[in-house]
């Protein structure tokens, strides 16, 4: 089985506004790329799983989050850096469904595209339905500060707290690390 950092979009690993309506509005945060290639390093795939409710509000089109996709892919490989795969929830929240977050769809259907073991991930996000979506599914959840983090501190209970994203990275890494000299 294979092991996994999922991570958020908004807030996580480019920059949090609004809505993101238009590709050109995309805006990766530092060190996003470089950790995401030392997550490649260290051998996890890197899926991004996200909810964008703005298709289901009618704010964008499918084909506009495709275009939105397509930039954080041009940029991510601008960086020499990749993500594995896209999970998206386009759904309202009033729609309840299965793979907004917090809920466990999108996660499940990764873990058998890719015959992932969740409790050897991880997740990274900034907002408490990410770390409440590691709590259901006891992956290893990690709250970042920047986007909607700071607000969330006080909202859930993650397993770690870190700055950003460059940190999340450098704390996986020790994590990993002490694995290696325990044997596991």
């Amino acid at each position: 089985m294979k092991k996994a950092v999922f991570v958020d979009r908004d807030g996580t690993i480019v920059k949090e506004k609004e809505y993101i309506k238009d590709a050109s509005s995309l805006e990766l945060l530092p060190g996003a790329a470089q950790t995401i290639n030392g997550f490649h390093i260290l051998r996890f795939l890197v899926i991004l799983v996200t909810n964008q409710s703005a298709v289901g509000r009618g704010y964008i089109t499918t084909e506009k989050l495709l275009q939105i996709h397509k930039r954080l892919k041009d940029l991510l490989s601008q960086a020499n850096s990749f993500l594995d795969a896209i999970y998206v929830c386009p759904h309202h929240p009033d729609d309840d469904c299965n793979c907004r977050k917090p809920k466990p769809g999108l996660i499940k259907k990764a873990c058998r595209d890719f015959d992932i073991d969740k409790t050897e991930s991880y997740i990274i996000g900034d907002q408490s339905s990410d770390i409440e979506l590691g709590r259901r599914e006891k992956i290893c959840s990690i709250l970042v500060l920047t986007g909607f983090g700071k607000k969330t501190l006080n909202e859930s209970s993650p397993d770690y707290v870190v700055d950003d994203i460059l940190k999340a990275g450098r704390l996986i890494s020790r994590i990993e690390k002490n694995r290696i000299k325990k044997g596991k």
